[in-house]
């Protein structure tokens, strides 16, 4: 039987290539500064966002929160969509590690304006929390890897720097996003004050994620990774996949959005599915006419697995373990949902 792992894009194995990068990496104690693979990456990682610096950590929940203390006060506030993973999937982490409260706005799909941002902009008064900090992400996971433009997100950052006010971008999946905008990585460190990058996503690595602001951001950083126990040793054999992965895995990714197009459309002509969101990138969100686990048991005896995020929907991630003959796979199996 054909099987099919379309739960995340977080489930890939390393390929050929980026396993033997592994194995030859030049490696040191990174907490002293001397693996020559993560000073490579991180120096890789800021030049393609033009960014000044940049720290690897094991893993995008740790570059948000870290990104977050850096740019907060413990009774100050950041603005954020509703469905945002820094809020929803990180372990309460704001208020546990930043001691800071979080605004949430009800974007569509997940994505903010200028207009929706200013109004929930406290005034100076001791009665409100400080608010220092916006948050996007980019894509947004639960609008189905719905994407900014550049040109969405400068009026957002005006706003910001007339407020006074830091800017962060979860990039946990960027660069599906900048496959499907055409727009230039280097221009987005005009924009934000830090950006997490995550490697561990569509471009196949198998741990970690890049944070990169300016120097002096990245100095504080380093203090708060190793608070968090996230100071590595000999780590750059895992920032060697992250480098090959910027070196060859970029461009393949429109593979996968081609993968989700194919899909959302077979599940647009399904009886068993009411709506499908636009598939943008590489993640297809529907909603289905019986209940998501009932659906989800009749794909998993095709050698399907997927994941529901609501009771009536389910998600499908394309990463590159999944071959145009498991796409077809898969279509012939929505079609036989009803």
């Amino acid at each position: 039987m054909i099987t099919v792992d379309l739960r995340s894009d977080t489930v890939t194995k390393p390929t050929a290539g980026m396993l033997e990068a592994m194995f030859n990496a030049r490696v040191g104690d990174d907490v002293f500064g001397e693996d020559e693979s993560i000073n490579e990456l991180e120096q890789k990682a800021a030049a393609i966002f033009g960014m000044e610096a940049g720290i690897y950590c094991p893993s995008g929940t740790m570059t948000n929160q870290i990104a977050i203390k850096c740019f907060t006060q413990p009774l100050d506030e950041l603005i954020a969509d509703q469905t945002a993973h820094v809020y929803r999937y990180e372990g309460g982490g704001i208020a546990f590690n930043s001691g800071v409260s979080t605004r949430l706005l009800n974007g569509y799909r997940g994505i903010l304006t200028p207009e929706m941002i200013e109004p929930e902009i406290n005034a100076e008064n001791i009665h409100y929390p400080h608010t220092s900090l916006v948050v996007l992400e980019n894509t947004v996971n639960k609008g189905g890897g719905s994407c900014y433009t550049l040109d969405q997100i400068k009026p957002i950052a005006g706003l910001c720097k007339a407020k006074g006010l830091k800017l962060h971008l979860d990039g946990a999946r960027i660069f599906n996003a900048l496959a499907h905008t055409g727009d230039q990585a280097a221009d987005y460190g005009r924009y934000f004050d830090g950006i997490s990058v995550c490697l561990s996503k569509g471009l196949g690595a198998p741990v970690g994620s890049v944070l990169l602001a300016d120097k002096d951001t990245i100095k504080y950083a380093r203090r708060i990774r190793k608070v968090l126990g996230g100071g590595m040793r000999q780590a750059g054999f895992l920032a060697a996949a992250g480098i090959y992965a910027l070196d060859h895995h970029v461009e393949r990714l429109k593979i996968d959005h081609a993968h989700a197009q194919i899909l959302a459309e077979a599940l647009s002509n399904s009886s068993a599915v009411t709506n499908v969101l636009p598939a943008e990138t590489n993640i297809v969100l529907f909603d289905t006419v019986e209940p998501a686990d009932a659906i989800l048991k009749k794909l998993a005896a095709q050698g399907i697995n997927a994941l529901s995020t609501d009771k009536h929907r389910i998600r499908f991630v394309l990463h590159l373990d999944v071959h145009p003959e498991q796409v077809e796979h898969v279509v012939k199996a929505v079609g036989s949902l009803m």
